[in-house]
């Protein structure tokens, strides 16, 4: 699943190209999608000769900014925002949802396991869906972080994944944040220590810039916005590692489900 980098790293992609440029034409090549979402076709349509005016994100959602409205994005497991991808790939045409033609770009939604979604809000009534989304984990502050991890009773990992808690995190970079941390992920948040508390803030943070700067972790079917495949995935050090030996003490690395998320850990390094 595309996580905080990958979503990042498409925005950026997205913003150096189409930022200020006229949405020209919109093609939906499967209307369950559209029901799927919610939208109506003719709905779609009223961004048809807007001006994007900027593109943000917060955690996993990426928004397009037009004028009056706001088309937001949710990637789900396997969706994926493609500019100038001509032509189509054979094995991706079944996948093909969406088509955003630009002024000199066009822009494609590609979704394999089709997971994926789009909302269309009227842009003053944006922060409704803003509210519910949690702090953004690349841009929460310490102080409120700290509180978040104090006044729950939750495993780590448990509430790394809660997006109305922090967003954007999934499951690679929730293993790789808690072992580089030396944080067990059934650990209990309100029983780490104030030292605990800041090395996995501070950990978390630079583990997502570096990702950013690597354009995310392809591990699957992730590409970024030129269709190209992340490097980071050359830097996991757990996750997708069971039963290696841990890269700090050889301890084969244990797979573990909790709440239904598959997580990988060092059983001797991280407590």
């Amino acid at each position: 699943m595309p996580e905080l980098p990958e979503v990042e790293t498409i925005r950026r992609d997205l913003t150096s190209r189409i930022l200020n440029k006229t949405l020209n034409e919109i093609s939906v090549l499967h209307k369950n999608f559209l029901t799927k979402s919610k939208i109506s076709l003719t709905e779609l349509l009223t961004l048809k000769g807007k001006k994007l005016l900027s593109l943000e994100r917060k955690g996993k959602y990426l928004f397009l900014n037009f004028e009056e409205k706001t088309l937001i994005f949710h990637l789900g497991l396997t969706g994926a925002l493609i500019l100038d991808l001509h032509p189509i790939p054979e094995n991706l045409k079944k996948h093909h949802l969406l088509t955003m033609t630009f002024e000199q770009n066009t822009l494609h939604y590609i979704d394999i396991r089709k997971f994926g979604k789009i909302y269309l809000i009227d842009s003053l009534k944006i922060s409704f869906f803003l509210n519910r989304i949690g702090p953004d984990a690349l841009q929460i502050e310490f102080e409120k972080f700290r509180e978040l991890l104090q006044k729950h009773n939750l495993k780590i990992k448990t509430l790394l994944l809660n997006q109305r808690l922090i967003s954007g995190l999934g499951n690679i970079y929730t293993d790789e944040v808690l072992f580089r941390a030396k944080i067990n992920p059934e650990r209990l948040s309100n029983t780490l220590s104030e030292e605990e508390i800041k090395s996995l803030y501070e950990i978390m943070k630079s583990l997502l810039k570096e990702a950013i700067l690597l354009r995310g972790s392809s591990v699957k079917n992730y590409v970024d916005g030129e269709g190209k495949r992340g490097k980071f995935q050359e830097r996991h050090l757990v996750y997708g590692k069971k039963g290696r030996p841990c890269p700090e003490c050889g301890t084969p690395l244990q797979y573990k489900k909790i709440n239904q998320r598959g997580t990988v850990f060092c059983p001797n390094c991280q407590k």
